[in-house]
């Protein structure tokens, strides 16, 4: 089975029986419990990024892993970078990604860290031969049901990683990238819908949002596209790692349109998508991947 036939989107994946669960933040993804889906088996490549070279931030695991898997398939070289509590994580994907038969590259480091992400953009470009797409798409995510013990260091830890860096990134590679670049961004249906709980990252996810509509403006004339998808509610180590109260945890996903959550493969082809030569005349937008939770 692959992401090209035809299937039912209510059950192309089961309902989960998520049992009770808890990790130590960020979580990794060889401890989830189910395992998630991140295309390892079932996305087919066609040729749609042959040549390209991606950095992908976060791509350990999630969203981020099954984006470097594909992109790989699509004929990418990739580097991915993640925190080093997360090895064991980036030892499984370089497996994948090293069978495939690009060139691959994993940088771990600190994307809080403003001198990381400026060395991470040169060793990247160095280390693939140049940059031309770049992917923000690690993410800070912990669940605080009540603002007064909302900490402002946890309200400034979650904005350096989601908002901070995303601009570090971009400002180190935009005089490396050339014209046919393409920048995306994860925003999330946090952005347009904010759980009570996550009032820090879902105000990240809306500066993310703002700031793609902004940034895609002000790159249209130099040739770089500046996307974003907003996924909705997709499981992977950011969930149990206390990005969800745990009676919302058990029942992830269940109250979207389609009835269940969404698996990191079904997000891989908007990103696609997006680097590709396909949506040349789409910048300045966000792509909802969210089971039925439109955006506005």
């Amino acid at each position: 089975m692959t992401q090209h036939k035809m299937q039912d989107p209510v059950s192309q994946y089961p309902v989960m029986d998520i049992p009770e669960q808890r990790q130590d933040e960020p979580g990794l993804d060889s401890k989830l419990l189910p395992k998630a889906d991140h295309g390892e088996e079932t996305y087919v490549g066609s040729g749609r990024l042959e040549g390209r070279k991606a950095l992908i931030t976060g791509a350990d695991s999630g969203i981020g892993r099954a984006v470097a898997i594909a992109y790989a398939r699509e004929g990418a070289d990739v580097a991915i970078t993640y925190l080093p509590s997360e090895q064991e994580d980036a030892d499984e994907v370089m497996k994948v990604l090293d069978a495939i038969g690009r060139k691959v590259v994993a940088i771990p480091g600190d994307l809080s860290d403003e001198a990381f992400c400026k060395q991470l953009i040169k060793q990247a470009s160095d280390e693939l031969g140049g940059l031309d797409i770049l992917v923000n798409n690690a993410g800070k995510q912990l669940y605080v049901d009540d603002i007064l013990e909302l900490e402002t260091a946890q309200l400034e830890a979650t904005f350096r990683v989601n908002i901070f860096a995303m601009f570090w990134l971009i400002k180190a590679a935009l005089p490396t990238m050339p014209k046919g670049a393409s920048i995306i961004n994860t925003t999330s249906i946090q952005a347009y819908q904010p759980s009570e709980g996550l009032l820090d990252y879902a105000a990240t996810k809306a500066a993310i949002a703002n700031f793609t509509h902004g940034l895609a403006k002000q790159l249209a004339p130099k040739g770089i596209r500046v996307n974003g998808v907003a996924p909705g509610p997709i499981w992977t180590p950011l969930q149990p790692s206390y990005g969800q109260p745990m009676e919302k945890l058990v029942q992830f996903g269940q109250a979207t349109p389609l009835g269940r959550a969404g698996q990191p493969a079904e997000l891989a082809p908007a990103y696609v998508f997006l680097a590709s030569q396909e949506s040349s005349y789409t910048t300045g937008e966000i792509i909802g991947v969210t089971g039925g939770q439109h955006l506005p």
